[in-house]
């Protein structure tokens, strides 16, 4: 395809660093594009309730069909603009989801302070990430297995909490949320500047589940840690 026709939603040859380049500066407008339903959707759930009704299982359900739902159609889709516009369904989605968590640490007094720290933090992360893929040489590919393991066993142990409700379970699964998927942030951002990964669509994709499960796993463990009742 000619650079002409290079938008959003089409693979690129990584065959020179300008392509590369391209590559990481339209995904990260395509990332920052993403928060906006993000937002929207977590402020219609918390001003709607809409989520809190689906408590166990039921959340579990909805969250893994949703999900799984909008990754497999956004691979199937993002060859084409399609993509992006169901990719922008899926962080609404997602922003939905988010938002009975953030209902209940809003509950607590220091709510808006917990949210706004957990923000900051996953911000933080991000920009320290983006900032040590530039200036690692190495290739990373080989974190990939260990990382997608690390995620696997996270998962497990988070659908086993889900069932148990186990305080002490949900700060070690937080700790170790903010370890992997930081890490994996490294990896994503690696592969797009090594010309590992041509498509904005996925790389957009992999970056924000990267963001959104720090975000979570930092306002989960400040909930527990921070949260003060009245």
């Amino acid at each position: 395809m000619s650079d002409q026709m290079q938008t959003f939603g089409y693979d690129f040859p990584a065959s020179s660093a300008a392509q590369r380049n391209r590559v990481l500066r339209n995904t990260y407008v395509l990332l920052a594009l993403s928060m906006i339903p993000t937002v929207l959707g977590a402020w219609i759930g918390v001003a709607t309730g809409l989520t809190l009704a689906l408590g166990g299982g039921l959340g579990l359900v909805v969250f893994l069909a949703g999900a799984f739902g909008f990754i497999y159609a956004i691979e199937k889709t993002k060859h084409s603009s399609t993509g992006v516009w169901v990719l922008l369904g899926f962080t609404f989605f997602m922003g939905l989801m988010l938002s009975r968590m953030i209902a209940m640490v809003l509950g607590f007094k220091n709510g808006s302070q917990l949210v706004m720290t957990a923000f900051g933090g996953t911000a933080g992360v991000f920009f320290a990430m983006a900032s040590l893929s530039t200036v690692i040489k190495r290739d990373l590919s080989g974190m990939s297995k260990w990382l997608f393991v690390g995620a696997i066993v996270l998962m497990v142990g988070g659908i086993i909490n889900v069932f148990v409700g186990s305080t002490a379970g949900m700060m070690v699964l937080s700790m170790l949320g903010i370890g992997i998927f930081s890490a994996y942030m490294l990896y994503d951002l690696k592969q797009i500047i090594d010309g590992g990964e041509t498509n904005y669509v996925s790389a957009t994709l992999a970056l924000y589940l990267d963001i959104i499960n720090v975000f979570q796993s930092l306002l989960a463990l400040l909930g527990i840690m921070g949260g003060e009742r009245d």
